[in-house]
Parts: structure tokens; C-alpha cells; sequence
């Protein structure tokens, strides 16, 4: 393995050498839990799940953190236009971002802290700013001295001369400099008593900034491998937790990864431009697998601009992978052929584009290069082939987190059994009319069972079925 990925801390592709040999540890930002996820958030899941993925099949052992922001200005303000407790809005969209998560085939993280949940880290982090001159406490309020930190600027590539001001603008004449930036908000009256904790310097509540630095060290150290995030989070999110950090005597994040957008009309996608598009919403139309897919493609630091066109794309793409495995699976069985490592080693060709920073779109064509193969021994009869086929195509659909057979849906049910029993009968009835030549009646019965919600496909094997989604 020698994997590089970019850093945007050196705006360069670094080789990958972890902290600890065979360990990984990455600290991706997850959701703030204001209201329901859409893709776009699901996208930098998906690239990061991949990243993990890729680690983990080349043999580290990795620790994955994703953390939950449940309290800040926005879930106070969405959850009192709608007449709700914060803690029960936060917790609903926790679920929802729980569920597109498994739902689009995010493996869990190792860990997933609140921040609500480590108030006393981030009392503890405070001090020492504090104690080392870089933040001051004023009202009941904490913030950090950017001045005091020579290198703030340096992750986004900014000096600090030319930067707006802070975006908390309360209490902003108490500031030493209108850059610096809330590490601790005092208590207001019109916010729920519950929506504060005490500290040395007043009741209040964590910064954005804060609870991600105080909840990263404690799982993963004083410093770790990967920091992850989307575009948007270098500034001023990142770079004031690297700043804060830094400061406080740690080593933090050695890589800066950041994903690029999912875009609508060249704009970002955001709740904010009411252009967003619901997970829940988008697998009634797609399949989970097939939206999973379509994130994944592209390079992470590549803009997608959405559009059911290229989620159709998407879709047709993987179906030419799931059909693969199918049909592979009815020749060879599900036992790997003796000369197939039962591992299954991934193409040089793909391994290759995975180190080059997670070149998916190269790797996606070393696949269907696989499959191309796969289908060719098939026709051939080569059960061999077909076989080892299938065995590279599961490891490399293993690390995209696309593996057909991981994601078929399992006929569990009497149900089903009836519904194969009578599929059957229609697919001998089509068969006889073919026999006999009477290609009406074959179309008709074809045509019957896809307005029940049934596709048929012919392949070299005979005819196969499959419920549309």
C-alpha cells in the first residue's frame, strides 16, 4: 500500500504514514441536528465510509469517530418555531441521520459522541487556553484570541488582516478583536434553562468550534491521523478548531481531508438555499444501493451536480454490476473456486486508483473492466473464470460498499415463496409460446408480469426475475 491523499493543510498529496504503524484513527464532522439529512450531507458519509473502507482492507486497524452537534443556535431556533423541546427536535434528526446512514450503507462508527455529552472536556480545554493566554473570559462568555495564535489562517490560506469578522456577533464589543471567536455563550433568558451547563465562568453553552476539538482528543489523543469534513467546514469551523488546538499544546489532525459539494444548479446544496433533497425522499425513487452508488463515483474533491438523469446513470451503472453477480452466482454457486484466495484480492489496476487519494471514478472502471471479463466467461461457459470473476468483483465492490449480494433483499417471507412458485409458472408458459413460435403471446406474458411490478431478463442460463424496486 502506498497511499496518498490530499492535505489541505499543505495543499499537496501527501503519502499516508500513520501515527501508530497498522492503526488508523480518522475524526470525521457529522451532523448537527437541526432538521432532516439530505444527500449532500450523506455524500461526505459515504466518501469518508469509503476512505475507512480502503484502510481497513489494507489491513489497518481503524478508529472511526463521526460526532453529533445537538445543541447550537440553529436547533435552538428550529426547535421554538415549532413549539418543541431542543433535546426532543435534536434527538428526532439524530434518528434520521441515524437511519440514512444505515440506509445508504454507512458502516457505524466506532464511536459517535454528543456534544451535549462532554461539557467537562470542553471546560478542561478552556482552562488551558486560557491559563496559556490564548482565550479570555468576558460576561460570562469565552472566547478565543486569534492575535495570540501566530499561525490562525494557515489551513485556509488566509491572513488574518483580510478576514471578516467572527459570525457571533453577540456580545461582539466585548471582544478584544472582532475575529475572535466563541469558544463558551453565556446564557440568555429566552433560552431554555436546560439548554445551559455551569462553568467557572457563568452558566452557557459550548461553541460550535469547541466541542469538536474537546471530543476528537478524547477519543482518538491528543493527536491522530485524519480530521474529515466537508469544503465548507475549512473556514471558519476547521480552521478555528485546529487553531484552538494547536494552542492548547496539542498535535491534532496530521491530514486535513474535505470533500467537495453536491451542487443543484451550480449552488451548494443547503437547507438554507431550499434546494435540499431528502434521503428519505430520494430512495422512494432510487434504490438505496443505487444512491449509494451515485455519491460515491465521483472523486470526493469533484463537485456532483445532481440531477435524476445522472441518478438514473448511476443506477443503470450498478445494474450492469448486480446482473454480473447474479448470474455469476447461478453458475458457480456460492462457494469460491479453489483457485480464488477466499480474501479476494483487488486488481492491481484498482488498487492503484484507490492509493492515488481515493480515485474512485478509476477504480469504478477497473470494476466493470471485471465484469466485462466475468460476462465473457460466462458466455463461454467458463465456470472458472466466472468465478474468479466474481471473487475480484466482491472485494472490490466490498471496499466501495456496493457488494450485490450485501445488499440483496432476502426473501424471508411465505410470501415471497408463493411469488417465485408463481412467477415460474408464468416464465414456462412465456417459454412454451417461444417454443412454439407464437411471439405475441411470449411479449404479452413478459409484458403482464413487468406491470405487476415484475422484470424479467433472458440471459444464456434462461430467464431471470427480479421485483422493480
Amino acid at each position: 500500500m502506498n497511499l496518498r491523499l490530499y492535505d489541505t493543510a499543505t495543499r499537496s498529496l501527501r503519502e499516508f504514514v500513520p501515527l501508530e504503524p497498522g492503526k488508523a484513527s480518522i475524526y470525521l464532522c457529522g451532523a448537527t441536528v437541526q432538521a432532516p439529512p439530505h444527500i449532500g450531507h450523506i455524500r461526505s458519509a459515504v466518501n469518508f465510509d469509503i476512505l475507512r473502507r480502503w484502510l481497513t482492507h489494507c489491513g489497518y486497524e481503524v478508529t472511526y469517530v463521526r460526532n453529533v452537534t445537538d445543541i447550537d443556535d440553529k436547533i435552538l431556533g428550529k426547535s421554538a418555531q415549532a413549539g418543541r423541546p431542543w433535546w426532543a427536535w435534536a434527538a428526532e434528526n439524530e434518528r434520521a441521520f441515524s437511519q440514512a446512514y444505515d440506509t445508504l450503507g454507512c458502516l457505524p462508527p466506532t464511536y459517535e459522541p454528543r456534544a451535549t455529552g462532554h461539557v467537562p472536556e470542553m471546560i478542561e480545554l478552556m482552562r488551558r487556553l486560557i491559563d496559556a493566554g490564548h482565550a479570555y473570559a468576558v460576561g460570562g462568555d469565552v472566547y478565543f484570541d486569534v492575535r495570540s495564535f501566530a499561525r490562525y489562517g494557515a489551513l485556509s490560506g488566509q491572513q488574518l488582516d483580510a478576514m471578516q469578522p467572527a459570525g457571533d456577533t453577540e456580545g461582539e464589543e466585548r471582544k478584544r478583536d472582532p475575529r475572535d471567536f466563541a469558544l463558551w455563550k453565556a446564557a440568555k433568558p429566552d433560552e431554555p434553562a436546560t439548554a445551559s451547563w455551569p462553568t467557572p465562568w457563568g452558566r452557557g453553552r459550548p461553541g460550535w468550534h469547541l466541542e469538536c476539538s474537546a471530543m476528537a482528543t478524547k477519543y482518538l489523543g491528543a493527536t491522530f491521523d485524519i480530521h474529515g469534513g466537508g469544503l465548507d467546514l475549512v473556514f471558519p469551523h476547521h480552521e478555528n478548531e485546529r487553531a484552538q488546538s494547536l494552542a492548547a499544546g496539542d498535535g491534532f489532525a496530521r491530514y486535513w481531508l474535505h470533500n467537495a459539494w453536491l451542487t443543484i444548479s451550480g449552488e451548494k446544496m443547503s437547507k438554507s438555499l431550499g434546494n435540499s433533497l431528502l434521503v428519505d425522499e430520494i430512495v422512494k425513487r432510487w434504490r438505496p444501493v443505487e444512491v449509494r452508488y451515485y455519491l460515491g463515483a465521483a472523486h470526493y474533491r469533484s463537485n456532483v451536480e445532481f440531477s435524476p438523469e445522472a441518478l438514473d446513470e448511476a443506477a443503470a451503472s450498478y445494474a450492469r454490476v448486480e446482473g454480473f453477480v447474479a448470474r455469476a452466482g447461478e453458475l458457480v454457486g456460492d462457494a469460491p473456486v479453489s483457485d480464488v484466495p477466499a480474501e479476494f484480492a483487488v486488481p492491481p489496476e484498482f488498487a492503484a486508483a484507490m492509493d492515488d487519494d481515493l480515485g474512485v471514478p478509476a477504480a469504478l472502471g477497473a470494476l466493470h473492466n471485471a465484469v466485462r471479463e466475468g460476462n465473457t466467461a460466462l458466455a463461454a461457459g467458463d465456470r472458472a473464470g466466472a468465478a474468479k470473476a466474481l471473487g475480484v468483483v466482491a472485494a472490490m465492490t466490498d471496499v466501495l460498499g456496493i457488494n450485490p449480494r450485501e445488499w440483496a433483499e432476502p426473501a424471508t417471507t411465505d410470501l415471497m415463496g408463493t411469488v417465485h412458485a408463481l412467477v415460474q409458472l408464468a416464465l414456462r408458459a412465456r417459454q412454451d409460446a417461444r417454443s412454439r413460435k407464437d411471439f405475441a403471446a411470449a411479449d404479452s406474458i413478459r409484458g403482464q408480469l413487468g406491470e405487476a411490478g415484475v422484470a424479467v431478463e433472458d440471459t444464456p442460463q434462461g430467464a431471470r426475475w427480479t421485483l422493480k424496486p
